[in-house]
């Protein structure tokens, strides 16, 4: 029954994603201000197939541009962000060469960067680009995706943007913890995780495939207070303090606590 279940899931995700790849086509050539709005609908809609409902704790940033910094655990956190806030994600440059995925996301604006400290260096100056035309960016400074329950550390080069001053003013960078905190009635546990979490050389189509076969998942968005450059004393710091705050957003999430007013 699961399985025939997934079957269904796959086969209606293809038919919404190519519902909606012509009127996108057709909004960003006639009105390029509302480029992120069907990319929003899409995002919701792969929520709904996928089963996850999406909790928001906290107040996201409405001015434009925001670099939103987040931890990373698992293909699905693309859809549970981009189901929230209207933006760009910066993607490993794979991702651009996955079937029909890699095209979806170009039309999402995804910047492709090698996880290399000199490919974000290159690339910087095309996420400027972006910030510089008001579009909010979705950062992932651990480069790679965890386990769901411990942070890797973050590449303090990933905030070398928090560094660019937009319209004379320091670019606005808001922390976000995004948390997997139960999958049906059920805490999550480290096993039930593994069904969510992607790491490592795990194969991505085997691992949708059993995700698609569980059950349903209660992901978390909780905003923290928005900080800029300014406030360190260099970006080591502030990648330092955004791993903080987004590790103690983690802890609270997988332990089932509100966030401190």
């Amino acid at each position: 029954m699961n399985q025939i279940r997934a079957a269904i899931v796959i086969l209606l995700i293809f038919l919404w994603t190519f519902v909606l790849i012509p009127p996108h086509l057709i909004l960003r050539k006639i009105a390029p201000s509302q480029k992120y709005r069907l990319p929003l609908l899409f995002h919701k809609g792969l929520c709904k197939l996928l089963r996850i409902k999406v909790v928001v704790h906290g107040k996201p940033s409405e001015v434009h541009p925001t670099l939103f910094i987040l931890n990373h655990i698992s293909w699905l956190d693309i859809p549970v962000v981009g189901s929230f806030l209207k933006g760009s994600f910066v993607a490993k440059e794979e991702v651009a060469s996955y079937p029909l995925v890699g095209y979806a996301a170009t039309l999402q604006e995804t910047i492709f960067i090698a996880r290399t400290r000199p490919s974000v260096r290159n690339h910087k100056d095309g996420m400027q680009e972006h910030l510089e035309n008001g579009d909010s960016i979705f950062l992932f400074p651990e480069g790679t995706s965890s386990n769901g329950l411990v942070l890797q550390d973050f590449k303090s080069a990933y905030f070398a943007l928090a560094e660019k001053h937009i319209a004379d003013k320091p670019l606005l960078v808001q922390p976000v913890t995004l948390a997997y905190s139960r999958m049906d009635k059920m805490y999550m546990s480290r096993n039930i995780m593994k069904k969510i979490a992607w790491v490592g050389d795990e194969e991505l189509i085997s691992h949708v495939w059993e995700f698609l076969k569980s059950g349903k998942v209660t992901a978390e968005l909780r905003f923290h207070d928005p900080v800029t450059i300014d406030s360190y004393d260099s970006r080591k710091h502030m990648a330092a303090d955004c791993q903080l705050k987004i590790a103690e957003g983690l802890s609270r999430a997988m332990t089932h606590r509100p966030e401190p007013k």
